[in-house]
């Protein structure tokens, strides 16, 4: 038994080693999910299975609203989808030239629509190696490829928290008493996304997972290209919802305010939850959770079910001209201002080049043992 005026202290370091132990064993238990792939599978088919039952059972309520959704309203949130699709596409590639490493667009668009395809599969790593694989393959830098995708995920999110903690409270007095909060966040996230404050953070985040900081700065020049090309994203994003919103709820500006605030929120979190392919059910359900003040559950679930349907759709067709555009893509690279051409494999059964042609490289290429060269050393 420890002396009286020692106890407080005591019982302050049991605490704190209680703690200790709880994060570790939390820490452990994650590392467990993400490391095993049956451990990943088996947790999503369970929240899979949930979902589908509250579906089954909300479904007589949410019927109704879905089909008093139009058909050029959903075309037209389907344009929005891949208009906004396209816009974060043009992000990445303003981050990754600010990096180091400029892509023509159809090369840009190719890689970042294809990778996108790997969203779909359990556990976020798929698209994040096929992002840096495929940019490797025309020239980029893995280091250099994989820090450009972080960059712009912290980007995304921090603009979609940032536009939520702003729409969300003005789209309607219920929404702002439930979330009039967030606008102190707003100053937060503002800061965090200058170039400084930014670089700091992704380099802590990157020597926390054990992975080589940054090569340099972003620059403000870059980020704010960036962040503009973003919060276009977001905005018609935010619009893909809209379009589905105003057939349920006709409240004019304050529905877009609405559908953005709660798109924008929803899909920002769901990105950090990487163990649903590409935010399957956890952004559904986070969107009908932001809609609750305002819109019945059933219609709520609609329009939620709905901008996930929008989406996939969005993913496919952006897939489908990625592959369409294969040779495109190679023409651009090949370009002298395009950047690097696709690296190919050397084949057995390639010619080599003939006399002639060997003869005519090395004078077009002089090697640094002819005269020149020398007596510029």
């Amino acid at each position: 038994m420890p002396p009286r005026h020692l106890q407080p202290h005591c019982e302050s370091y049991r605490r704190v080693l209680a703690a200790t132990r709880l994060h570790l064993y939390s820490l452990g238990v994650l590392e467990r999910i993400r490391a095993s792939r049956r451990i990943r599978t088996g947790l999503l088919l369970v929240i899979l299975a949930i979902c589908s039952y509250g579906l089954a059972v909300e479904w007589p309520q949410v019927s109704p609203w879905i089909g008093r959704l139009r058909a050029y309203s959903i075309a037209g949130s389907v344009a929005a989808a891949l208009a906004g699709a396209g816009c974060m596409m043009l992000a990445w590639r303003t981050l990754l030239a600010d990096l180091g490493s400029r892509l023509p667009v159809l090369v840009a668009a190719r890689v970042t629509f294809l990778a996108q395809l790997g969203k779909y599969v359990p556990g976020a790593v798929w698209s994040f190696a096929a992002h840096v694989e495929l940019g490797h393959d025309y020239g980029v830098p893995r280091r250099r490829g994989a820090a450009s995708v972080i960059v712009a995920l912290a980007v995304a999110v921090g603009v979609g928290l940032l536009i939520a903690a702003v729409a969300l409270p003005l789209s309607s007095p219920a929404m702002a008493r439930r979330y009039l909060f967030a606008l102190a966040a707003v100053p937060v996230i503002a800061a965090c996304l200058a170039p400084p404050v930014l670089h700091r953070i992704l380099n802590t985040g990157l020597r926390l997972i054990r992975q080589e900081p940054l090569e340099q700065p972003i620059s403000w020049k870059g980020l704010s290209v960036a962040l503009a090309w973003t919060i276009t994203g977001w905005l018609l994003f935010g619009l893909q919802v809209w379009f589905l919103l105003a057939d349920v709820a006709k409240d004019g500006v304050r529905s877009m305010l609405l559908a953005l605030g709660a798109y924008a929120l929803a899909a920002s979190l769901a990105l950090l939850l990487v163990i649903f392919p590409n935010g399957i059910g956890a952004r559904e359900l986070l969107m009908v959770a932001a809609f609750a003040p305002v819109l019945p559950s059933g219609a709520a679930l609609a329009v939620a079910l709905m901008a996930r349907v929008v989406t996939t759709v969005g993913d496919l067709v952006w897939g489908g001209i990625a592959l369409a555009i294969a040779r495109h893509a190679r023409v651009a690279a090949a370009e002298p201002s395009g950047g690097i051409a696709p690296r190919r494999r050397a084949g057995k059964h390639r010619k080599p080049a003939s006399a002639g042609l060997q003869a005519a490289r090395q004078q077009e290429e002089p090697t640094a043992t002819s005269p020149s060269l020398r007596g510029a050393a």
